[in-house]
């Protein structure tokens, strides 16, 4: 079972009886796992909000619905009863609950907006990467781009989740020809940009509340590294 661990700092824009409403920064993994037994989010929640152990079926993960990667910073909401964790569930099964991120990709997409419809699953080459396979599970990013820089060819595009799969956005960026930048693992790890970590920020979560039965919304800015390297690549096109 997770620890409290108090020294691991998590900033909560949101609290109420049965949600709390993370914005992650990036290098904070979201609870523990292999590699890393502590210092998780869920041990610096657990600290705070003792109530949300055992909620949910995995005490390893407590009250957590989704993730987010470490490298990625942003919104994620963790449940604080047993009623909200199922609540949540559904919504992320039914694809009502709403995930938009913000990634800056290699190169311009040909269409400014358009949905990657390709499943995905484990690769056969190296089972601990994901990848567009025939026999993965069904998975789907709408897309949007925001802006372009032709120079040093690269673009800023909101992507927003119909599904959940682990590295989704990653996976799905990657298959069309556009790595996130700074992303190593799926292909964006190239010079032009000084990216320390793959540029993805969930910046927009709504879900309908679970006690209150109101749709909630959250928003975070892009945090400071991220705005940093957007500012290097100059005015956009």
């Amino acid at each position: 079972m997770a620890a409290p661990d108090p020294t691991v700092e998590v900033p909560v824009v949101h609290a109420d009886e049965s949600v709390i409403v993370v914005d992650k920064p990036a290098g904070l993994v979201v609870h523990p796992g292999a590699g890393h037994l502590t210092g998780t989010m869920v041990n610096g929640l657990l600290a705070r909000f003792p109530d949300i152990a055992g909620v949910g079926p995995d005490p390893e993960r407590p009250g957590i619905v989704h993730r987010l990667d470490a490298g990625t910073s942003g919104l994620v909401v963790v449940a604080r009863t047993d009623a909200a964790y199922a609540s949540l569930v559904r919504q992320l099964a039914a694809r009502t609950a709403r995930r938009e991120y913000l990634a800056l990709v290699w190169g311009e997409p040909d269409a400014t907006r358009g949905v990657v419809d390709a499943p995905i699953g484990r690769s056969a080459r190296d089972p601990t990467r994901m990848a567009v396979v025939a026999s993965g599970r069904p998975a789907r990013t709408a897309y949007e781009v925001e802006r372009t820089w032709p120079v040093p060819g690269v673009a800023l595009v909101r992507c927003r989740l119909e599904t959940g799969r682990t590295h989704q956005i990653r996976v799905h960026l990657a298959a069309i020809g556009h790595p996130v930048v700074g992303d190593d693992r799926y292909g964006g790890g190239r010079p032009g940009v000084d990216a320390t970590r793959p540029m993805r920020h969930a910046a927009v979560l709504a879900f309908d509340h679970p006690a209150r039965h109101e749709r909630v919304r959250f928003t975070s800015p892009v945090p400071p590294d991220m705005a940093a390297v957007l500012d290097t690549l100059g005015p956009p096109n």
